[in-house]
C-alpha cells in the first residue's frame, strides 16, 4: 500500500484528520486530536495496536516494534509496498483497529462531538 493510499484509507475513518507535526514529509493520521498512524519521510508506516496484536506481530516477524512508540504498542513496516505477507485489506483492517483503539480512550465529550 502506497502512501496515497494510506491516506484514503485512514480518512475514510469517522472523524479521521491529517496534519504534520514533524513536516510536510511526514502524515499523521489523528482522531480527537490524538495519532493512531503515521507515515514517515521513507514511507514507512507506523500504527497502534492492541497488546496481543503487538506481541503476535512482532514475535513473528511481520512487523517491528516502532521507533519511538513501541513502548504505547505501536508498530512500523518499513515499506508498506512491498511487506511480506501483507495485503492492502490487513493493512485497511489493522488501521481500522488503531482508529478503534485510540478512539475508545477518548472522552465521552470528544466522541459524541465526532460522532463515535
Amino acid at each position: 500500500m502506497d502512501r496515497a493510499a494510506i491516506g484514503k484509507v485512514c480518512l475514510a475513518l469517522p472523524g479521521a484528520t491529517l496534519d504534520h507535526p514533524f513536516g510536510d514529509h511526514h502524515d499523521a493520521y489523528r482522531v480527537g486530536g490524538k495519532m493512531f498512524v503515521m507515515v514517515g519521510q521513507e514511507g514507512g508506516v507506523s500504527f497502534k495496536v492492541s497488546d496481543i496484536a503487538y506481541e503476535v506481530l512482532t514475535e513473528t516477524g511481520r512487523a517491528r516494534p516502532a521507533p519511538y512508540l513501541a513502548r504505547a504498542k505501536w508498530v512500523n513496516l518499513p515499506d508498506p509496498e512491498a511487506a511480506e505477507g501483507w495485503t492492502d485489506a490487513d493493512m485497511a483492517d489493522h488501521f481500522a483497529s488503531a482508529h478503534a483503539i485510540v478512539a475508545a480512550r477518548l472522552t465521552r465529550k470528544v466522541r459524541a462531538e465526532l460522532g463515535l
